[in-house]
């Protein structure tokens, strides 16, 4: 599913329009709040749902090659997270709901884990 669908089909947020993302094609899907968890099982070129915010989940998602990161519960990262985000090519987008019914829309929409 392209980064852009997903993004209407859910109403999420984009924070990060400096990047462009309409063909941006996702793989899988990862949820976690535990950093070195996302660095060891988050699929490459896949998205991640967090609350986390700050500034090592950008450093995260570089490392584990992710292509975007949804903030579940209305969690927005500041301007500095924002920027080295867009510096690294990670597209940001916010939600005001649960990582719980973000990542069950996902799945409904046929986005996977990285093992399935």
């Amino acid at each position: 599913m392209k980064l852009a669908d997903l993004a209407a089909k859910l109403g999420l947020e984009y924070l990060t329009p400096e990047i462009a993302c309409g063909g941006t094609e996702l793989k899988a899907g990862y949820v976690s709040d535990l950093l070195s968890d996302v660095l060891a099982n988050a699929p490459k070129d896949g998205v991640l749902v967090t609350v986390q915010v700050h500034l090592n989940v950008i450093a995260v998602a570089v490392h584990a090659e992710l292509a975007a990161i949804v903030f579940a519960a209305d969690r927005r990262p500041d301007d500095e997270v924002r920027a080295k985000a867009v510096d690294e090519g990670i597209a940001l987008f916010v939600s005001s709901e649960s990582a719980f019914e973000i990542v069950g829309r996902l799945y409904g929409l046929g986005v996977r884990g990285p093992h399935e």
